[in-house]
């Protein structure tokens, strides 16, 4: 664990560095060794923030790191390079990602249980309550939406409520994928209009699974593709949800989402390493 908080230091520095991020020169404790322990609290202690300050404190590896109070405010303010670090590892995978096929599906996150939704405090709505139909269940919070490569690897995501539907929470993802790419989804994200303008404005063919009252029909070919190549997502899901403790514990919904956020970086590091 030692070696690979220290490996993920030194690939934050230098992406910091080559990105031109300046801090000020009175600071004791840097960005990347503030996001460096949150990607390791995502890794090993389920996001639980205090277990890896002790962590990096105990073993030596940033003897001066921040109280828990001043931690939270300084990931908070530095959100945005957690997701400016994840736009740049995707921009890499998918420039070797050379066949450019990729796979697109959500999985939801709960903020409580069902029977406790009339005392959720953290938010509060009809548009946070959905239903997964692979699942046949519902729940309250919110929808994960995820373009991944076909190796598991994701590249995009979107985070919106749980009540939007994947027809309508495709459209928050950018699709910035090379032309010519193509992207297998299941029969969720059928919306004729939007196939037809990814492809023209932007060379991208999305594959979904089409129902049997379907207006397009599949060559049988296409939809074997579909059903091989979407399923492996389900995989991706099932080892980010692997990071999420029992409950994810956060104060502020924009505490939660930055949450979500960093399970998902720190899946795709322990995918690269």
């Amino acid at each position: 664990m030692v070696e690979k908080t220290m490996a993920i230091y030194v690939f934050l520095d230098d992406i910091f560095k080559f990105s031109g991020h300046k801090e000020p020169e009175n600071r004791r404790v840097s960005d990347a060794e503030v996001i460096t322990t949150v990607l390791i609290a995502g890794m090993y202690f389920g996001g639980n923030f205090e277990r890896a300050l002790s962590f990096v404190r105990g073993t030596g590896l940033i003897p001066n790191m921040l109280g828990k109070s001043r931690f939270n405010r300084r990931v908070h303010g530095a959100s945005y390079l957690m997701v400016e670090t994840f736009r740049q590892l995707a921009t890499t995978i998918k420039r070797l990602n050379i066949e450019s096929e990729y796979a697109m599906d959500s999985f939801p996150v709960r903020v409580c249980d069902n029977i406790r939704i009339k005392r959720s405090k953290l938010v509060r709505g009809l548009e946070y309550r959905g239903y997964k139909p692979s699942k046949r269940e519902y729940f309250y919070g919110f929808t994960v939406q995820v373009i991944a490569t076909v190796d598991g690897i994701p590249v995009e995501f979107a985070i919106t409520p749980g009540h939007m539907h994947d027809s309508e929470g495709m459209r928050h993802l950018c699709f910035d994928l090379p032309e010519g790419s193509r992207v297998y989804a299941d029969s969720g994200y059928t919306d004729y209009l939007h196939e037809d303008d990814l492809y023209e404005a932007l060379g991208i063919k999305l594959l979904t699974a089409r129902k049997s009252n379907s207006k397009r029909k599949r060559e049988p070919w296409e939809e074997f593709l579909v059903s091989h190549y979407r399923k492996g997502i389900e995989v991706v899901f099932s080892d980010i949800n692997k990071l999420f403790p029992r409950r994810i514990h956060a104060i502020t919904p924009e505490g939660f989402i930055l949450k979500i956020i960093m399970f998902i970086l720190a899946y795709v590091f322990t995918k690269i390493n």
